[in-house]
């Protein structure tokens, strides 16, 4: 198989198992989406999903977040971790979108990375997601699958996204990464994984994961 036999297979794969690709954070605008992607980082989507109502209940805008203070929104935030800084994160970020930008989520990457606690990852997550712009952001399953499956040498998330993007079209780029995601959730864990139920990785993955895997699995029994 060359390099694009794999790609296409792999493309082709993800399309029949995720024909509907359902959105992993709950959200109904922009800037709830932003909140969310905020808080997930470190902590789970379905953590954040029970969470994010709790807050939005008080503020799913920012002109109301900032009537609330930093230890008010911390508060709730708690449990999905790393809420010191999440909460000074929001309350900041608010602030800003409405001094600099009308209370509206700007659609630019850079722009969005400028706001305290978003990140890379976070702001192509906002602009893939909320306004259907192209953007690839990688997370720990799309970086351990690239990795699994060949298309990059696993040395950072930054070099895995632009291998990424030199690999697959432009057009499917909001898609598959959402696809890769579940399919890294669902067939492809880090932990408990089983290569049996793996199609992808089982077809197409690098030569040394697949011989590390079945020596480890001998070494088990």
């Amino acid at each position: 198989m060359t390099k694009q036999d794999k790609v296409d297979f792999t493309i082709k794969t993800l399309k029949e198992l995720y024909p509907t690709i359902p959105i992993p954070l709950q959200h109904k605008d922009p800037y709830t989406l932003l909140i969310a992607v905020l808080m997930s980082a470190q902590s789970t989507d379905v953590r954040v999903n029970q969470i994010t109502p709790l807050l939005f209940e008080r503020a799913d805008n920012p002109y109301d977040m900032v009537k609330m203070t930093v230890e008010e929104i911390r508060d709730i935030i708690r449990p999905v971790g790393l809420s010191p800084m999440k909460s000074k994160g929001i309350h900041g970020l608010s602030h800003i979108l409405i001094d600099k930008y009308d209370g509206k989520v700007p659609k630019e990457i850079a722009l969005l990375e400028e706001l305290p606690a978003v990140g890379h990852k976070t702001a192509s997550v906002v602009v893939s997601q909320a306004f259907g712009i192209p953007a690839f952001p990688v997370d720990t399953h799309i970086h351990r699958l690239m990795y699994r499956w060949g298309f990059t040498n696993g040395k950072n998330v930054v070099q895995t996204e632009k291998d990424a993007k030199r690999l697959f079209p432009k057009e499917i780029w909001n898609d598959l990464h959402l696809q890769i995601i579940w399919y890294g959730r669902e067939y492809s864990p880090a932990r408990g994984w089983n290569l049996e139920k793996d199609v992808i990785t089982k077809t197409i993955g690098r030569k040394s994961v697949l011989n590390e895997y079945y020596k480890t699995k001998k070494t088990a029994k």
